[in-house]
């Protein structure tokens, strides 16, 4: 009975241990070490907040169509504060030109047509526009050091650095199964995507969008532990003590 009750405890405790197929990250990089990089253009939503500053050769005519005054801007809270928040519609109210649609447009599209309208309706000749998304986020839930929502200013950022930011995974977090959660033109989208592979370096989910949600759920052994089994530590408690007093009664 006492070989049984350690063998029982030892696989007990190999059960409750994570390989390491289950915490490496691209473990087939050796064979696959090169990726051809996609970048992807960010279209532009309803509530994203758009700073946008106007030049013009002569820079006083300028002045009417810019938010700040020219002060020098130092921080994102200010920025996001005087920006344009996208409507629900898709439209933002610009000085001059009124109700503009810049749903669904990629940030070069809107300065074009921003541009176009500002030569087309008399108000500047060949102006300069210049459009930036001020409040680009992302929401990590799960399995992190420091689960939450994060801004970031750069146009295209990777499902590993958006991780990075919260702090990368727990040794709990299961990375052959993160899921992604994305708006695409007003249906939600869920994706599975597996970092010990290097496929999805491939996918069009590679590069973080704006509103995207990343979630990693426990691994194997952490709900193993946490769920029906209860916790590793006590039950090898409970078991040695049984042990030792089965020796003793059948000595």
């Amino acid at each position: 009975m006492k070989h049984n009750f350690a063998l029982f405890l030892f696989v007990l405790m190999l059960s409750s241990c994570a390989s390491k197929k289950e915490i490496w990250y691209l473990q087939d990089a050796v064979e696959n070490n090169t990726h051809e990089i996609s970048f992807q253009n960010t279209s532009i939503q309803p509530n994203d907040i758009l700073k946008i500053d106007v030049e013009a050769l002569v820079p006083e005519a300028a002045i009417p169509y810019n938010k700040g005054g020219g002060i020098q801007q130092i921080s994102i809270q200010i920025l996001q504060l005087q920006g344009y928040l996208v409507s629900n519609e898709g439209t933002i109210n610009f000085p001059g030109l009124g109700l503009i649609s810049l749903f669904n447009l990629t940030i070069n599209e809107a300065e074009l047509k921003i541009k176009d309208e500002l030569v087309s309706g008399g108000h500047l000749i060949d102006p300069r526009v210049s459009v930036r998304l001020v409040n680009a986020k992302v929401t990590i839930l799960g399995e992190v050091k420091s689960p939450g929502t994060y801004n970031f200013t750069e146009q295209n950022i990777t499902i590993l650095q958006a991780l990075g930011l919260a702090g990368d995974l727990t040794i709990n977090g299961r990375r052959e199964d993160v899921i992604l959660t994305r708006d695409v033109d007003g249906t939600k989208t869920i994706t599975h995507l597996d970092l010990t592979n290097t496929e999805f370096m491939n996918s069009e989910f590679f590069f973080i969008k704006p509103n995207d949600t990343i979630i990693v759920n426990q691994n194997k052994p952490k709900v193993t532990e946490s769920g029906y089994i209860g916790n590793v530590g006590t039950l090898i408690g409970v078991f040695s003590i049984l042990l030792s007093t089965t020796v003793l009664l059948t000595r």
